[in-house]
């Protein structure tokens, strides 16, 4: 999920993969589960085209891409807009072949996700190049719509101890914790100690060389308990990993764009979609960000709050519905 963002092997993609394994296999499961999973009546990986006027909501099997695909079907369906939901479909080959064949309307993506997938090569340095780049790649019939400013992409992020020594805050960037960086450990996955995007460049673009390292995981269990217990410093974390609320953990910025492109955008089948759903989807767009992607996502995956009324709340709380 390059240097940019998402390579194949990146700790993101490596924990999307891993998810999308263990849904698969408990898809059938999950299928009555939540305003998306809710749709008993089709297999999620069906490939039949929708009849009349429906527009297919999909989602990728992680918790958070089905909390998106409630949020975008219900913004539709403000407008009018008759939805369906295939949910927890399983990895980007099979939901990029749903959407190039018309049986899924709109799913949710990352934009750095989606072009390593179309693009291995490419390594844009803006948001705006990333999305142009996507657009030259895919598959005529599909179109992204505008990116949001949420993001669920690798960080470094501090515990509240270490937050609260250094006088660090979510206004905090990285270069602020330069200065103290032979007083920390600093945990990630195996390949984070080698990588551009990881202490290679945490030392050439911020200036950061840590006191030490420890190998966890890809910003999963190991790495939050870390992090949390203070057995590290600082780790690499997805900036919307619910622990972060949890454990008042603090997000340190990336001015640079180190971690690259990870903005949630929707992609979409364009015939499909009236001109009224791309304004609704481009409206929810405009609205969310990762402290409020976050929020939701810790609403679902720490409260369990189901989905739909998480996503129904926000939409009208933003004024989308």
């Amino acid at each position: 999920m390059t240097s940019q963002r998402k390579n194949w092997s990146s700790p993101t993609f490596l924990r999307l993969s891993a998810v999308a394994v263990v849904a698969a296999v408990t898809a059938p499961l999950l299928a009555g589960c939540g305003s998306s999973s809710s749709d008993k009546t089709k297999d999620p990986l069906a490939g039949s085209k929708p009849s009349g006027s429906t527009v297919v909501v999909g989602s990728n099997n992680f918790a958070e891409s089905t909390l998106l695909a409630d949020i975008y079907g219900e913004a539709l369906k403000a407008k009018g807009i008759k939805v369906t939901y295939k949910p927890n479909i399983g990895t980007r080959e099979t939901t990029y072949g749903l959407l190039k064949n018309g049986a899924v309307t709109v799913l949710p993506e990352y934009n750095g996700a989606l072009l390593a997938y179309l693009d291995p090569k490419a390594a844009p340095t803006t948001m705006e190049a990333t999305d142009s780049a996507i657009t030259q790649k895919l598959d005529p019939k599909l179109t992204v719509l505008q990116p949001s400013a949420a993001q669920d992409k690798d960080s470094l992020t501090v515990n509240a101890d270490t937050a609260k020594k250094y006088g660090l805050t979510s206004a905090s960037t990285i270069a602020d914790l330069a200065k103290h960086g032979s007083e920390i450990t600093i945990g990630g996955s195996p390949e984070f100690q080698t990588r551009q995007q990881g202490l290679v460049g945490l030392k050439s673009v911020y200036g950061l060389t840590p006191k030490s390292f420890k190998a966890l995981d890809a910003g999963g269990a190991l790495t939050e308990q870390a992090l949390k217990n203070g057995n590290v410093q600082a780790a690499d974390i997805f900036t919307t990993d619910t622990t972060i609320s949890k454990e008042k953990f603090v997000v340190l910025q990336d001015p640079k764009n180190l971690f690259g492109f990870e903005n949630v955008l929707p992609l979409v089948y364009k015939s499909a979609l009236p001109q009224a759903g791309v304004a609704a989807l481009n409206a929810v767009s405009a609205k969310l960000d990762t402290k409020t992607l976050l929020d939701l996502d810790t609403q679902v995956q720490t409260e369990s709050k189901d989905p739909l009324a998480v996503a129904k709340a926000w939409l009208s709380s933003a004024g989308l519905v």
